[in-house]
């Protein structure tokens, strides 16, 4: 049920309204602040001017770290919250402003904005697990909430996605060892009301099970995709994007589209769309967590990453970019969204090398696709403008009115607007500013972000030069948040570029205008903040911004004080002729507070000049005023701007003591002037590959137009020997390996040309071009240099075990370990060359997905070396070093192997993807006696709890508090002949026959022995206070069963009844017979004393026996009976002075007791009988169950009436007993039943409901025609069947029988094949638990049937006959001695056929079919379907084996397949299959 919101939407409105009416100004001036959809606004350009982020107050002292809170979750104590969901921020109706948080963990948060307090948190669902995903560690351990959601403002709902596991897990009862499984994993899309952060009305929705519009052959799996990328709200639509688990398993990029008030999903959407099959994944949107971008008039924009479709041939296949293929890989998309909320692709671009970069996993949409503001961002030719930059580090500007198709370009290239080569990976979106012209910050993996200028060309089309650099590097690990900068209201001058990161600073804020146009940027401000979330991007408040973390924190940064003067301020002096200077222009600072010394009044400047400041210091009351003088002189042309900084000492906390007054003006100059932009070109090419265009401008910062007399070109200096370039054919110049495009002869005033540059090395080597500018404007120089290199050899290595040399990686071995013995570990290097030789390009290391903080013995140590964006130059190496650390293990553990795998690629174009494996054997040590083979002949069974309530095993054969092993003690035991050994208290050794009860964690065994403090002898317990026993047992005795019936009391044995717990008084309560053993059970005791009519049991190993009872012995509380018996730990055998009791429920053999009184009972029940001739014999059962009750309750009085001396023993009873073998009931009887009587051997059981009706016979050759009862398969316990453990196991059916002595069968009913034995006494094998009752024999069941009408007494069926995206087909033989029909086998005791159907989903098998009961069979082709092979299609009725995971299901027979096929039409959106959360 939804759940009701805090107020409805009606008042909410009403409040608003009336709020705005009265308090206008303050209601506004918040909400003009928030911040609530991913970068500010839909563009996602990250350009946010609404924020009040002053300069001034930015780059000041007190500007810093305002709160930072932590979030309390902590799920399963896994870890703490992680917030890769960037914050939003809204204003709700009291006019307070919050931050709303959403985690990993699924819980999300409200917190007061200025404060960081917590207002409000809810948990959605429990989180998936990382472990589920393998290697796949680029968040962990936990997935939750990971893409930032979006609030509509109108209505205060924030909308988000949660990824979690089916509703069945949702109690939270597993761990990363016992994880629910990947495809349990499902997501559910959210919509909160802000007040209260309660559910809205119609939601949540689940996602999992839609079929996408575009490809019916495709349906989402929660458990395959991931949410990354920011929701987009438009109009009444919501939309978020899916991508994938580190390109893991079958998935596709999608975009689900949902209407915001009803919930229904309007849109499913497949880059993979159809006709593509559902085997070809691919085309994700991720965009490192960026918003799926709008432009405001119907157009959606988003990049999408690497894909194996490939519909678009590698060469001589260019495609117009309006009509774009159905599989969208490695592109960019421009998609309309309709009336109706779908979506139709009308524009696209992929790079020309396509191919390449999907064998090389090199995303193009590892950033997202932003759109620059069109009234700063646009040229005649291009008036609407994208970026976007990818795994390989190219951005690309793209024309959004035409985005370039498919090798559209000149020589089947690129037809974008420009492309420019960063030295390594980007997955940060671009920086976007406005001002001074127009900026792009692209941040780069380990390089500077680099600054590019917008301009025009004279051919009317946008152009992009790179102006200068940040003047820090970014993180040397993935992890640099997207360029994000903002303004005071838009005013020039007023800008910030905002940097997070992942490595410290972790976040920093620059000046984003270079200095002089062009050189590093000058950096204001920074702060060091620990594990910044990876590529997150500063969001901001009022005054406020906000950063999350890994570690559970988000932080607030903001100016916590108010300044203590207002200064008239900022100084603007407009444009003056360099060298000349401005009026004089005053300042006036007026005292908000009593200051209590005004210190200093300072100001750094070459252009601004502070003249008459009042003396210092001095004391300055409230109110009161001060001045001074200030001048402009420029000496450079262009904006500049300097702060004039004011120190005071104030009299009142919460003011601040240092007030800037910022000067600004611009530099002009009168004659031309001329200068270069950046004046600095460097290339890095392959030999033979021509590289991309860079681009510098040619300024002139006069006033008047510049005229150039000369552009020369040396190749020796800047000062020449001056060389003639050439003429190539398309007009350009070229000298030496350098061609120059558009060089200017003239530049109008305050304009710049673009000059492009293209590299075009033959052979390796170094070039340089000095291209100088002689012009009326003066002179200028711009430098070219050129490496050219061979492609990089990415060689990889891995130590030997010694540590004294290298293997070279192949692909059919893994790197090894080698023997790494518990309790110890080992650390080898992996190594990467570049061996392309000396003249090799750099090597980069473009994925990198290393088993790091992952389950295993197998790991990597850091998550930093041999990172994505690693760079290793020719001839160079770095290493990572990997360990196998085997824990502390208990000895005779048996050996076993870690393997792990390492995902890496490189930009080796000869290498492509790899998954490098790892391999270590990890040993414990094996003692006591010993195998051929080297391994102990008594493993290790767990750790056990002891005094559970008694000892649990038998007997203590010593304690020794200097020399205990666990190998003495299983010595010691084995030499005894005892099946089990345990170590407890670090001294003490116990011998046993009985499992102990209850098997606890390994953990809770934590003691060391006293003779070896390495080997562990028993524990207290996970908590420190149970004591816990070490368990060993001998292989050639124990049959692994380590599950134990639970401790009770046991009622009944043989023809013994408890009758109750004596107390012993003057003697003991049997006296007769007894005696003592460490393996007493209560049927051992009840077989020593079968000659008595009473038998008990005392003090764990004590029997005794006799015909009469200690009259002076008392009945006690049956709870005072509680010593588990020494030879099980399943029963109790009495206590301290405590008999447990049994008294025969009949005459003894021995017995001379008279059975007159019976005859005559005898045949009144004949009489019965007779009548009954006619009725079915479960009538006559009950009837005889009446008369069973009034002889048990004369036994109770006479103790020797048995039913045994009731009947004649000339006819056996149960051949009076017909079953109809077509309609499995009972038939009627047609023979007196006074010709009837039980056999001696055979008394009538019951367990439950479970009654037996006799020995009945198999067919003669049970394998070939079939079991009389076999639905589940046998169950054969060689050491403790019962027909009660039994019953246990066929609890579902309505027939169970016990056979061998050791097999159970269930089943709903008989199969028409058997029949009662003719001779009851057939079935005389002693079951392997209780020697004392029957379990069949050969080819003889002992059978029971249920009076409970609730257990399955009809067929299993099919399902169906759809589930999903598969349709039920027929029953088919699957030859084992040929070849089989489907190729992929899964085993699962659990197995069912929706178990099956979801792994065929995940694996896009196109066939599925079930076998054996517990067998999935997966496939894409049908094999062997043929009359030859004979695979081909047979009786229904040869598939009759129920499912073990689902009793009421068929999953196929012997050699026989239940077999479904994918048969998916294409479903309307509203008419589609349920959608269902799991898919295991």
């Amino acid at each position: 049920m939804p759940s009701i919101r805090f107020r409805p939407l009606p008042m909410r409105s009403f409040l608003l309204a009336l709020t705005n009416l009265f308090f206008v100004v303050h209601i506004s001036a918040l909400a003009d602040t928030d911040t609530v959809t991913w970068g500010g606004d839909n563009t996602r350009a990250g350009y946010q001017t609404n924020h009040n982020m002053d300069p001034n107050v930015v780059s000041g002292s007190d500007f810093g770290q305002i709160f930072k809170t932590l979030l309390p979750g902590n799920f399963n104590n896994l870890g703490p919250e992680q917030i890769y969901s960037q914050p939003l921020v809204y204003t709700g109706d009291d006019g307070v402003q919050y931050v709303y948080i959403a985690t990993t963990q699924n819980n999300i948060y409200k917190l007061n904005a200025k404060t960081g307090a917590i207002v409000a948190n809810r948990n959605l669902h429990v989180p998936f697990l990382q472990v589920e995903l393998e290697s796949c560690v680029d968040i962990n351990p936990m997935i939750g909430v990971t893409a930032t959601g979006v609030i509509d403002p109108t209505t205060g709902i924030w909308y988000l996605t949660a990824k979690t596991y089916a509703d069945r897990f949702q109690d939270g009862n597993f761990s990363p060892t016992n994880p629910p499984g990947r495809l349990n994993g499902c997501y559910w899309q959210h919509a909160v009301h802000t007040e209260d952060l309660s559910e809205a009305k119609n939601w949540p929705v689940l996602i999992d099970g839609t079929v996408f519009r575009n490809n019916p052959n495709r349906m989402f799996i929660g458990g395959n995709q991931h949410s990354r990328p920011g929701a987009l709200l438009v109009g009444d639509y919501v939309y978020t994007g899916y991508a994938s688990h580190c390109i893991q398993y079958n998935y596709t990029g999608a975009i689900i589209g949902f209407n915001k008030t009803s919930g229904k999903i309007i849109e499913a959407f497949a880059t993979q769309g159809g006709p593509e099959p559902n085997t070809v994944k691919g085309g994700g949107i991720w965009m490192s967590g960026g918003g799926l971008a709008y432009d405001g008039k119907g157009s959606m924009y988003f990049a999408t990453g690497n894909g194996y479709a490939s519909q678009l041939k590698a060469t001589g296949n260019s495609v117009p970019g309006r009509s774009p293929p159905t599989s969208l890989e490695e592109a960019a998309v421009n998609a309309k969204i309709n009336d109706d909320g779908t979506l139709t692709v009308t524009d696209f671009f992929m790079p020309w090398e396509k191919t390449q970069l999907d064998g090389a996993d090199r995303d193009l949409g590892t950033s997202p696709l932003v759109i620059l503001p069109s009234d700063v961002f646009s040229c005649p030719n291009h008036r609407r403008i994208g970026v976007v930059t990818g795994k390989t580090g190219k951005t690309y500007w793209l024309n959004l009115d035409n985005l370039g198709g498919y090798q559209n370009g000149p020589n089947a290239l690129d037809a974008v607007i420009q492309t420019f080569q960063n030295e390594n990976s980007v997955y940060a979106g671009a920086g976007v500013l406005p001002l001074g012209g127009g900026y792009i910050y692209i941040p780069v993996t380990q390089y500077q972000t680099h600054v590019f200028q917008f301009s025009c060309n004279s051919a009317g089309n946008a152009v992009f030069t790179k102006v200068g650099d940040t003047p820090e590097k970014n993180a040397y690990i993935l992890g640099t948040g997207h360029g994000t900068t903002t303004s005071l209201d838009g005013q020039e001058g007023t800008g910030l570029l905002w940097i997070s990161d992942a490595q410290g600073p972790e976040l920093r804020i620059y000046d984003p205008i270079p200095p002089g146009g062009s050189g590093p940027l000058n950096l204001l401000n920074s702060f060091q903040i620990d594990a910044v979330t990876k590529f997150t991007r500063p969001v901001f408040g009022d005054g406020t911004v906000y950063i999350g973390t890994t570690k559970g924190y988000l932080y607030g940064f903001g100016n916590p004080s108010t300044p203590a003067l207002n200064c008239s301020a900022p100084a603007s002096f407009g444009n003056l002729i360099i060298n000349s200077a401005s009026t004089t222009m005053t300042v006036t600072c007026t005292a908000l507070i009593t200051i209590n010394l005004v210190n200093n009044i300072t100001l750094d400047s070459n252009s601004f000049n502070l003249s008459n400041a009042p003396f210092l210091p001095f004391t300055l009351s409230i109110g009161r005023s001060f001045s001074f003088n200030v001048t402009f002189a420029p000496v450079n042309v262009g904006s500049q701007s300097d702060d004039i900084v004011i120190s005071t000492t104030n009299a009142q906390a919460g003011y601040s003591g240092t007030i800037r007054v910022t000067l600004r003006g611009t530099g002009q100059s009168l004659n031309p002037l001329l200068a270069i932009v950046p004046n600095i070109i460097q290339f890095n090419a392959i030999a033979g590959n021509p590289s991309d265009e860079q681009t510098s401008l040619f300024w002139n910062f006069g006033d008047t137009l510049l005229t150039f007399t000369n552009i020369s070109f040396s190749q020796v200096s800047a000062s020449g020997p001056w060389v003639a370039p050439t003429t190539t054919t398309d007009g350009n110049l070229q000298v030496g390996n350098f061609v120059f495009v558009s060089l200017p002869t003239t530049l109008p005033a305050g304009s710049s040309a673009s000059i492009g540059i293209i590299y075009s090395p033959s052979v390796p080597g170094n070039d340089t071009v000095y291209v100088k500018g002689f012009s009326d404007g003066g002179t200028a120089v711009l430098n070219v240099y050129g490496t050219a290199g061979t492609n990089p050899k990415a060689v990889i290595e891995f130590q030997t075990t010694d540590g004294s040399g290298w293997v070279s990686y192949s692909n059919t071995s893994p790197f090894t370990f080698g023997t790494v013995y518990e309790a110890t570990g080992r650390i080898l290097k992996m190594r990467i060359r570049n061996g392309g030789g000396s003249n090799a390009v750099p090597l980069s290391i473009t994925v990198s997905k290393p088993p790091y903080g992952i389950p295993g013995i197998i790991g990597k140590s850091n998550n930093i070396d041999l990172a994505e964006g690693t760079t290793i130059f020719a001839a160079q190496s770095q290493s990572a070093d990997m360990f196998c650390s085997v824990p502390k293990s208990q000895v005779n553990v048996p050996s076993y192997n870690g393997f792990t795998v390492w995902t890496l690629n490189t930009n080796d174009p000869n290498l492509g993807k790899l998954d490098i494996q790892f391999f270590c054997n990890a040993v414990a040590g094996q003692v006591g006696p010993l195998l051929s083979n080297g391994s102990a002949s008594w493993p290790y069974v767990g750790c056990f709890k002891e005094n559970n309530p008694g000892r649990q095993l038998a007997t203590l054969a010593y304690s020794d508090t200097a020399n205990q092993t666990d190998g003495r003690c299983i010595s010691t035991c084995a030499s005894a002949g005892w099946i089990f050994a345990g170590t407890q208290y670090s001294q003490e050794c116990w011998c046993g026959n009985a499992i102990p009860i209850q098997l606890d964690p390994d953990s809770a065994c934590n003691y060391g022995c006293t003779g070896n403090v390495n080997q562990t002898c028993g524990g207290d317990g996970i908590l420190h206070d149970t004591p816990h026993m070490s368990l060993f047992a001998d292989s050639t005795k124990f049959n692994g069963n380590t599950t134990s019936p639970p401790l009770l009391l046991t009622p009944n044995v043989g023809m013994y009844n408890f009758i109750g717990c004596y107390a012993d008084v003057s003697g003991k309560t049997l006296t007769t017979k007894q005696t003592t053993s460490n393996i007493m059970t209560v049927e051992a005791c009840q077989a020593y004393c079968s000659a008595y009519t009473y038998f008990g049991l005392e003090f764990s190993a004590e029997c005794y026996c006799g015909n009469a009872l200690n009259s002076a012995s008392t009945v006690q509380n049956s709870t005072q009976c509680n010593m588990p018996c020494k030879g099980s730990n399943s029963e109790y055998c009495g206590a301290s002075n405590r008999m447990q009791v049994y008294q025969a429920n009949r005459i003894l053999p021995s017995s001379s007791i008279a059975s007159s009184l019976f005859v005559g009972i005898k045949w009144v029940y004949f009489e019965l009988v007779i009548r009954l001739d006619f009725l079915y014999v479960y009538i006559a059962l009950i009837i005889g169950h009446v008369i069973n009750e009034f002889f048990a309750r004369l036994i109770n009085i006479i103790n020797f009436i048995s039913l045994e001396h009731f009947f004649d023993n000339s006819v056996d009873y149960y051949t009076c007993i017909l079953i109809s073998r077509q309609h499995i009931k009972w038939d009627r009887i047609n023979i007196f039943l006074n010709n009837c009587g039980f056999q001696h051997d055979h008394d009538i059981y019951w367990f439950g409901s479970y009654n037996y009706v006799g020995c009945w016979a198999e067919a003669s050759a049970p394998l070939i025609s079939g079991r009389a009862i076999n639905a589940l398969g046998i169950y054969k316990n060689t050491t403790s069947m019962t027909p009660s453990l039994c019953a246990a196991y066929c609890f579902q059916y309505a027939y169970f029988g016990v056979e061998y002595s050791t097999e159970c069968w269930c089943g709903p009913y008989l199969n028409s094949n058997t029949s009662i034995a003719t001779n009851q006494a057939d079935c005389n094998m002693p079951c392997s638990g209780d020697s004392t009752q029957i379990c069949g024999a050969a080819l003889r069941l002992s059978l029971y049937r249920s009076t409970d009408p609730s257990k399955t007494s009809t067929d299993p069926v099919v399902p169906g006959p759809k589930i999903g995206n598969y349709s039920y087909a027929y029953c088919s033989v699957d030859s084992a001695s040929n070849t089989r029909l489907l190729g992929t086998q899964l085993v699962n005791d659990t197995m069912s056929t929706t178990t099956c159907l979801a792994a065929a989903e995940a694996g896009n098998y196109a066939y599925a079919g079930l076998e054996y009961g517990r067998e999935c069979w997966l496939g894409n082709t049908l094999s062997g379907n043929n009359t030859v092979t004979g695979n081909v299609r047979t009786a229904e009725d040869d598939c009759k084996l129920t499912c073990v995971g689902a009793r009421g299901e068929l999953c196929g027979g012997a050699s026989r397949l239940n077999l479904w096929v994918r048969n998916v039409t294409g479903a309307e959106m509203g008419t589609r299959t349920p959608r269902v959360c799991g898919h295991e």
